[in-house]
């Protein structure tokens, strides 16, 4: 393919949609099967016992370093992208983001000290290369067909969450009833896969996310007639300094909480240097962004305005849905009935089969219909992608067989349990893991989002507020339920037996939640950005999703403290009224972000 003609993307489609985006699918969703199933134990590690092998942390140290991990992950996509747009293309930052996130989950494998903070510096670093410019590459493959956008970007993000619920349901079950390690150490095994498929199959973009050269840049000014907008030196200035106090804030946040305030590199500013660094970051910055709109075209700054829009109302999104890895995996290990006997024993099991095998065997036939349109040409990545899935199908199973053992429905001689490394049981016993529940999500979404698209893509196709909105309704509505389920605890209770039913029922709500806001977001920020600007504006919008996060490890931080003061209960109805109020406010505000968008829906 010499030519990088959108049109020729089309000519050979895979389920309606370019070979191209399922090669993107099947990358991003080993990615995501790293960085969930890291994320889904992280937390749990922390906050473990030493005799269990973990750091035995607080809940309160263990959400800090939490939110400012996954807040510097969404931030490092400013880097990211920056260097895919002006120096390196989007193809390489791909790969240097895979190469640094593999040797991160292998670093925290390792489980010292100094190799789990290590390997989050890796991760954090690696997320930023690699993130921002997926979602690039399939911007410029749609880019003369905005009305498959949305549809192209939930049928992406079954594949992100595909890889999210395998990562979960697998890393997690590894690390909870292995070791930590095999946890983490699953998670890199199959990041270097996804570096393999991607690098092997790469010609099929055409000139999609190459090293930008003279000529590229020149091609792209010439299309591109929209007013320049050329930093200042003084903006330079303001942006180093906002960066900098923000950098130094999510660092210093964890590490002051951590250290016991020996380490706090705002301790000259009083007791409240943090809130003041973070405020005076956030101002700059804001300034900085009024004033930047002033000077582009009317329509362009109008449509920036509207992403804006849409980017502040993410952070309140990400900040309570979040709470899926922290406050929720808290209230699933310490406060919810996970112990299962009798005829409910055996109902998990199956549930559980069912729930592993058809995804599995969904994505599989994914597979294969790639295989059909692409195995003559990349036969090389699709051999790694087909040993890729050899090896989950053999742990999936292996993870079935253990469980049906353990609960007592299958019987194991003592040379086979020896050769599938199964310990001996005496007592019959199926206990939930508590990451088992993060992964209703990723199932829920895999077999919504397709529905979702087809809405999207219909005549009933709801305006960018509404689905907003609704989407911030459906988290509500989420949260309400576990703050019903948690009313019969009472105000500082370590443990309890709340019944599964309620956290089941917020994945379910927050997962349509999701659906409305996280892939039909990136889809705007692609229809309403000009092309020059996609890159660095999916990492301006990763910012946002940064703040988010960082805001979801601040509420659990507190926790503890509402919980004991109020009760647990108290805690998520806040978040509910929150939700709530942020939903209806992106519905009053309609008709205005309407005219801001001129006609883009």
């Amino acid at each position: 393919m010499n030519q990088n003609s959108t049109d020729q993307f089309f000519e050979n489609p895979v389920l309606g949609h370019p070979s191209g985006l399922f090669v993107l699918f099947f990358t991003e969703m080993w990615e995501r099967f790293s960085f969930y199933g890291m994320r889904s134990l992280l937390i749990l590690f922390l906050t473990t016992s030493f005799v269990d092998g973990g750091w035995a942390w607080t809940r309160e140290n263990a959400s800090a370093l939490f939110g400012s991990y996954v807040g510097l992950v969404y931030l490092s996509t400013m880097l990211g992208g920056y260097f895919a747009d002006k120096i390196i293309g989007f193809r390489w930052a791909v790969v240097v983001g895979a190469v640094l996130m593999t040797l991160g989950h292998a670093s925290m494998a390792l489980e010292s000290e100094f190799s789990i903070y290590l390997g989050l510096v890796l991760l954090v670093f690696g997320n930023g290369f690699f993130k921002p410019n997926m979602t690039s590459i399939i911007s410029e493959m749609y880019k003369d067909r905005p009305e498959k956008k949305d549809g192209a970007y939930t049928l992406f993000y079954m594949g992100v969450n595909a890889g999210a619920f395998f990562g979960i349901l697998l890393c997690g079950y590894l690390g909870e009833k292995v070791g930590w390690s095999y946890g983490f150490g699953l998670a890199g095994i199959f990041m270097f896969f996804g570096m393999l498929q991607f690098w092997l199959s790469q010609s099929i973009f055409g000139d999609i996310g190459l090293k930008p050269s003279k000529e590229s840049i020149a091609k792209a000014e010439a299309l591109d007639t929209d007013k320049r907008n050329p930093f200042a030196p003084w903006q330079l200035v303001v942006i180093g300094l906002s960066a900098t106090l923000g950098l130094l804030w999510i660092l210093n946040d964890p590490a002051s909480k951590i250290s016991g305030g020996k380490i706090n590199v705002f301790s000259f500013l009083g007791e409240n240097g943090n809130s003041i660094a973070i405020v005076t970051a956030l101002l700059l910055f804001i300034i900085l962004l009024v004033y930047r709109f002033t000077q582009y075209s009317t329509i362009t700054r109008q449509k920036l305005m509207a992403v804006t829009f849409f980017a502040f109302l993410t952070i309140f999104f990400w900040a309570i849905f979040e709470q899926s890895p922290n406050s929720l995996t808290i209230f699933a290990s310490d406060y919810t009935n996970r112990v299962l006997e009798g005829s409910w024993s055996l109902t998990f099991l199956v549930i559980n089969s069912l729930i592993t095998i058809l995804p599995l065997a969904i994505i599989t036939y994914v597979l294969l219909s790639l295989f059909q349109k692409t195995f003559k040409n990349y036969a090389v990545a699709n051999l790694i992608l087909s040993t890729s899935f050899i090896i989950v199908w053999a742990i999936a199973i292996w993870m079935l067989a253990r469980d049906y053992y353990t609960a007592g429905y299958l019987t194991l001689s003592d040379d086979t349990l020896q050769m599938l490394k199964i310990e001996k049981v005496t007592t019959a016993l199926t206990e939930v893991p508590a990451t088992w529940f993060s992964t209703l999500n990723s199932l829920f979404i895999i077999t919504l989002a397709p529905l979702f698209s087809k809405w999207w893509e219909s005549k009933y196709n709801p305006s960018a507020n509404m689905k907003f909105g609704i989407g911030m309704g459906l988290l509500a509505l989420g949260m309400a339920c576990i703050a019903f389920g948690a009313n019969g605890i009472e105000a500082g209770a370590k443990t309890a037996s709340v019944s599964m039913i309620w956290l089941i029922l917020v994945y379910l709500f927050h997962t349509m939640g999701e659906l409305c806001i996280s892939p039909v977001g990136l889809s705007y920020v692609s229809k309403l950005v000009p092309a020059r600007m996609i890159a660095f504006m999916f990492g301006v919008w990763y910012l946002a999703v940064a703040i988010g996060m960082k805001g979801a490890g601040m509420f659990g931080e507190n926790i503890d403290k509402i919980a004991n003061e109020h009760g647990l209960s108290y805690f998520f109805w806040m978040l509910t009224i929150i939700s709530l109020a942020v939903g209806l406010f992106s519905i009053v505000m309609s008709p205005v972000i309407k005219k801001l968008m001129h006609g883009v829906r």
